[in-house]
């Protein structure tokens, strides 16, 4: 059963009318509610402020990564563990072809349902699964394999045994290696981008986020309650905190925004999927023409830029 966001009451109630419509047969309603259901889809999504946007990044209906796994790789075989610990469910790891490239995926799946959110720690990676990633990336160098990344989590599990099993090495360790590796790199935010979690698999040439996504150093939530003590100051907090795709790529901070379907990716996962093949088959033509050397030198020039300032 589809899931409807406040903003989205008049799509729902004309997605219940065409329902009704076409259990009594009434061809003439249905082409009408139609018709007025388009309108609304384009007056309700094209002035979306930043808490909307902030809203769908979060959609319960929204596309994960193992949603894009599925609609855009090929002959793909997922690959486990981090051969130290065991194998972290929120970090999942494909091989297999975008069309004839041959591709990496590595993606942050939150889950559905209760069972398997919990399986997959709400999308929450520990240590491991950043180890994981960071094995898989290696094995994509060694066989000069381009890597995808889909980064979609509220953030790396802050819990007791992932702070003892070294959350913050691995996620520094991360940024580290992948900032050297000498195979193409895209990393695209497909939902939330929260903090370190999304950072510890960010680095990489082509860093893309989905028009309904956000990328933040910390939720919405958590910078009201330290702002202002207010957890109900979210709408402000989104807004002064310029988590959205476009107000990143205005300050420079991200490459590209892939536009998504007009009535979101949570209601067009095939479009949305299509719209992210189109993206990494660009971006790997023009990063297939570099060699391993340039690629490493221009990612690092691309992250030395990061905050840079300019005294007056």
């Amino acid at each position: 059963m589809a899931s409807y966001l406040e903003f989205e009451k008049n799509i729902q109630q004309l997605d219940e009318d065409i329902a009704n419509a076409q259990i009594k047969g009434d061809v003439d309603a249905i082409v009408i509610l139609k018709k007025n259901l388009e309108k609304e889809i384009i007056k309700t999504y094209k002035n979306l402020n930043d808490y909307g946007r902030l809203q769908l990044a979060r959609h319960p209906d929204r596309p994960y990564a193992l949603d894009y796994i599925d609609l855009i790789l090929q002959n793909a075989h997922e690959i486990h563990g981090d051969r130290a610990f065991r194998d972290d469910p929120a970090i999942v790891c494909f091989m297999g072809y975008l069309g004839d490239k041959k591709l990496i995926v590595i993606g942050e799946q939150k889950g559905r349902g209760t069972k398997d959110k919990i399986a997959r720690n709400f999308g929450m990676p520990h240590p491991e699964g950043y180890r994981k990633a960071l094995r898989v990336a290696k094995l994509a160098e060694k066989f000069q394999i381009p890597i995808l990344f889909l980064i979609d989590t509220p953030g790396a599990y802050p819990g007791i045994g992932a702070e003892e099993r070294g959350q913050s090495e691995a996620i520094a360790k991360n940024l580290y290696e992948f900032s050297d590796l000498k195979t193409p790199t895209i990393a695209v935010v497909i939902g939330e981008g929260g903090s370190g979690g999304a950072l510890a698999i960010g680095v990489a040439d082509k860093l893309a986020m989905m028009k309904n996504s956000v990328f933040s150093v910390i939720s919405p939530e958590g910078c009201a309650a330290i702002l202002w003590n207010d957890p109900s100051k979210i709408e402000v907090a989104t807004k002064a905190m310029k988590v959205t795709a476009d107000d990143l790529k205005e300050q420079d901070l991200i490459d590209d925004v892939i536009e998504e379907p007009i009535n979101g990716a949570h209601r067009d996962k095939e479009g949305a999927a299509i719209a992210i093949a189109n993206y990494v088959k660009k971006a790997l033509d023009e990063l297939n023409t570099i060699n391993p050397n340039e690629l490493v030198a221009n990612r690092m020039q691309k992250i030395l830029k990061l905050g840079a300032f300019l005294e007056v």
